[in-house]
């Protein structure tokens, strides 16, 4: 039976949405992040050597990050589903995004979430100062100029097609979800980038997609990091 690790507030909650999608039997083992921390339980060192997730498990196989993981499933169990035909300027949009969203885009938007954190976290009252000018000067000068190029850049990458490596619906998009997901929780999307947020709309309305929130749990991506 293929398991998922699945670490509570993390990239694998689009792993079972992808298996949704596919119709494919798994089962889920549940990891919990520290409350005070939000690092993973030492256990799942146990799965991997770098305790993160996803991970799965499938026989004796043991495979972690996202963009492997999805590239395993849809070319073991896919049968052609959610990847394009090789050969096709879709299948080459089909890989590009598949590494843009971790390659890319999500960096960034880790490197917000964690100098907003240095911002409002307790410390030092004598280091407090110095420790939010910095923040504040990196998130101004770096961070916010480049995420919005690359979230123009998004949006009008979906003026091409409703989809990212097309008109079709592939696992692109499911790879490209979560740094989506994360510009939006952290108050980076809003009606003025209408494709970005119609594209959100239309992955939350996909059936797999709910399904795969009611075995996962719901997550807040603001702690996902």
């Amino acid at each position: 039976m293929l398991t998922v690790h699945h670490l509570n507030n993390s990239r694998s909650q689009r792993i079972l949405w992808l298996l949704e999608e596919l119709a494919i039997e798994y089962e889920i083992k549940r990891y919990e992040r520290d409350p005070k921390t939000m690092l993973a339980p030492a256990s799942l060192r146990q799965v991997h050597p770098l305790g993160k997730s996803p991970v799965i498990t499938d026989g004796a196989l043991t495979l972690a990050e996202s963009g492997a993981i999805i590239e395993y499933l849809v070319g073991h169990y896919g049968n052609g589903r959610l990847i394009p035909p090789s050969d096709t300027p879709e299948r080459v949009r089909y890989t590009y995004w598949l590494h843009y969203a971790e390659g890319s885009a999500m960096p960034l938007l880790v490197f917000q979430l964690i100098f907003d954190r240095i911002e409002h976290e307790p410390m030092p009252f004598f280091a407090r100062p110095i420790a939010r000018a910095i923040a504040k000067n990196v998130k101004s000068s770096f961070l916010g100029p480049q995420i919005t190029q690359h979230l123009d850049y998004l949006e009008e990458e979906l003026q091409k097609s409703t989809w990212f490596a097309g008109d079709e619906f592939t696992a692109a998009d499911i790879q490209v979800s979560f740094p989506l997901e994360a510009a939006n929780a952290l108050g980076r999307l809003n009606a003025s980038r209408p494709n970005l947020m119609g594209f959100l709309d239309r992955i939350h309305a996909r059936p797999a997609y709910q399904r795969a929130l009611e075995r996962g749990g719901t997550y807040e991506l603001l702690k996902s990091a």
